[in-house]
């Protein structure tokens, strides 16, 4: 299941599901610590009136999701014909506070029957990760929920646009001693009142009214999350005495500022481009955290079928993410990012597999030991693009500052690691996994990011007057751009890559991949007609375009990642298909661009959501959605085709 709305500040990250309903709630940072049930119950809604009930996800609703161009905002519909009753949901993560709100209109549209409506709102939080250690009580000095263990505490209330509070709760066990859970409370009508568990816990809250024909009432419902029970009831007392109108004003009107840079630029684009764009921005600055991280995907579903999440920092994910930002002006969460990488970097120069949004290193499957020999666990392309966007980030913003205060603590060390972690007998980049993490080998698309690092940690460290560094660098750099020709195939190609070994000698991978020719193409610094780049398109084109039903871009031949169908080649992803449309564009072809892009916007979610790939037979996403990369590649394809830039 997707998570067709993202909400976020930056510390606190929420994440909707199909039915509207809450299913990652990430505190005290974006991606670490998800405090929901995610894996098994999501929190729910529930409708009772004329002594009907129903939870909004039974199949009977009719649900519409989306969420504004210029606000990390959401507006839900949803319509049970079977009640008679409509809700509306205007949602988000306040900018100030750590807070969620859900502002609620719940309409009764019966023609001629005055009705009490009863609104239930479920939340079912896993602050211990074990669901063994939590607490939830009901404080009646404010009229407040509290879920906590230890120093994180979720306060949860809600009242009527009247000021008037929720009229009913309940406390008890989810998941533990056989009990269902307390959403199961609700289905009466009513709730018992029970005032305090502990272990795995979950809580309702109730908002009772009775409506005319046509009539409404609305109700704000919001969680605080906070350190200490003191520190959120804080937050909550505001709220509960505050018009929240304001708040919706206040947040609208910072995420406007956010984007005023892009929207500057981004004026005479068109209105779906332009709503694409802005969406995609606000999708990925949903996944940066305020202390530098920036997330792969929020979407913790995939935890269902896979082993892990992509709830992980991946510099080279990061690096992709905040070069549109860096192309539109918006420089912040770049600075930030650099940061990060410097204090994750390995004392030796490189950049780990993937990191923890707290900077620990994250899970990896690359072993220390290769063919008997020992050797790294990392994708050398995420240590040079980390390099090549700080590059970009002074491209564009001119701050030399930045340049001098990174030299010494990352650039320095970055370039002397990429810098001789090349094999004499090649003359290419020592093996490392490749972008796509599985194979261990020397690649096209490796090695011209690491041209591309040392193109720019040159310029970077002229500017810096290190003047031997930008020279040796600089040598380096083009002793390898003139050995990328050892990875171009007789048949007229750059391959996948090689592996270089004393006792094998070289290895093969011949395989067509898109990398092989958007790597060389945007980063190895050969002339844009070089026959190696052209004939490299020819054979993607040909190989991995349009090869399956749904048509798009594959990674490269014969890819199994979460293929369902070996009839076919592989599962079209977002990112490769506008890395061809890029191409495309920088190759004065526009018309067949405007068919990739077309492609790849044709697969959003109603909301503007992009998932990572797509079944190759009937188009359904595959992988998590949203995935950070595939937005970024949709403004970074937009600028191009436009070309727009700071």
């Amino acid at each position: 299941m997707s998570r067709p709305v993202v909400l976020s500040n930056g510390q606190m990250f929420v994440g909707l599901d199909d039915n509207g309903l809450v299913h990652d709630f990430y505190y005290p940072y974006v991606g670490l610590d998800n405090l929901t049930n995610a894996r098994s119950l999501p929190h729910k809604i529930g409708v009772w009136v004329d002594n009907q009930f129903s939870w909004v996800d039974d199949g009977s609703w009719n649900i519409e999701i989306d969420f504004e161009d210029k606000a990390l905002i959401s507006h839900i519909s949803m319509h049970s014909d079977k009640l008679g009753i409509s809700l509306k949901f205007v949602d988000f993560v306040d900018q100030q506070y750590n807070v969620f709100i859900r502002r609620i209109k719940v309409t009764n549209e019966s023609e001629n029957k005055q009705r009490e409506v009863r609104l239930f709102m479920h939340q079912v939080f896993e602050i211990s990760r074990l669901g063994r250690a939590d607490t939830a009580l009901y404080v009646p000095d404010d009229h407040y929920l509290l879920d906590y263990k230890g120093r994180c505490c979720l306060l949860i209330a809600g009242k009527f646009i009247d000021g008037k509070d929720f009229d009913q709760f309940a406390v008890g066990n989810y998941s533990i001693e056989g009990k269902e859970g307390t959403f199961k409370d609700a289905e009466d009508g009513n709730l018992s009142g029970n005032l305090v568990e502990h272990a795995g816990v979950d809580s309702a809250i109730r908002f009772a009214r009775s409506l005319s024909p046509k009539e409404s009432y609305e109700a704000d419902y919001w969680v605080v999350a906070a350190e200490s029970q003191y520190d959120a009831q804080l937050v909550h007392t505001y709220l509960k005495h505050y018009d929240i109108s304001e708040r919706e004003k206040s947040v609208r009107s910072l995420w406007y500022e956010w984007l005023s840079p892009a929207l500057e630029k981004i004026q005479d684009v068109s209105i779906e481009h332009a709503s694409a764009i802005t969406k995609s921005l606000l999708i990925v600055k949903a996944h940066i955290d305020v202390r530098g991280s920036i997330l792969a995907s929020g979407d913790s579903s995939i935890f269902n079928y896979g082993r892990d999440y992509y709830c992980y920092c991946w510099p080279r994910d990061a690096a992709y993410a905040v070069w549109p930002l860096i192309r539109l002006g918006m420089f912040e969460e770049a600075k930030n990012f650099f940061k990060f990488a410097k204090d994750t970097m390995h004392p030796e120069g490189y950049m780990m597999h993937k990191y923890l949004p707290d900077r620990a290193i994250g899970s990896t499957w690359h072993p220390l030991v290769h063919n008997r020999s020992k050797e790294l666990a990392i994708q050398e392309d995420e240590t040079a693009s980390v390099l090549f966007m700080i590059g970009q980030y002074y491209k564009y913003s001119g701050d030399k500052s930045l340049v001098i205060e990174l030299y010494d603590s990352f650039i320095s060390p970055a370039s002397n690691f990429i810098n001789h972690f090349v094999d004499n007998a090649t003359g290419l980049p020592h093996a490392s996994y490749d972008l796509w993490e599985e194979r261990f080998l020397t690649t096209s698309y490796t090695t011209s990011t690491v041209i591309a690092g040392l193109d720019a940690a040159s310029k970077l460290a002229e500017l810096t007057n290190h003047h031997n560094d930008a020279k040796l660098w600089q040598e380096s750099s083009d002793k390898l751009r003139n050995n990328l020709s050892k990875l171009f195939h007789n048949d007229g190609y750059f391959i996948k890559g090689f592996l270089y070994s004393k006792e094998t000698d070289i290895e093969y991978n011949n395989v067509v991949d898109i990398s092989s020719l958007y790597g060389p193409f945007m980063y190895s610094g050969l002339p844009l007609g070089d026959p190696m780049i052209t004939k490299t398109a020819e054979q993607v084109e040909t190989k991995i375009t349009n090869v399956v039903p749904v048509g798009g871009v594959l990674r490269y031949e014969h890819d199994n990642y979460f293929l369902k169908d070996q009839k076919f080649l592989g599962n079209p992803w977002i990112v490769t298909t506008l890395w061809l449309a890029q191409y495309l564009i920088a190759t004065s072809n526009k018309d067949e661009a405007d068919k990739y892009i077309n492609w790849a916007l044709d697969r959003r979610l109603p909301s503007g959501i992009l998932s990572e790939q797509f079944d190759p037979e009937n188009g359904t996403p595959l992988g998590v959605a949203p995935l950070v990369w595939s937005h970024a590649e949709v403004v970074n394809t937009l600028l191009d085709y436009y070309d727009i830039n700071a």
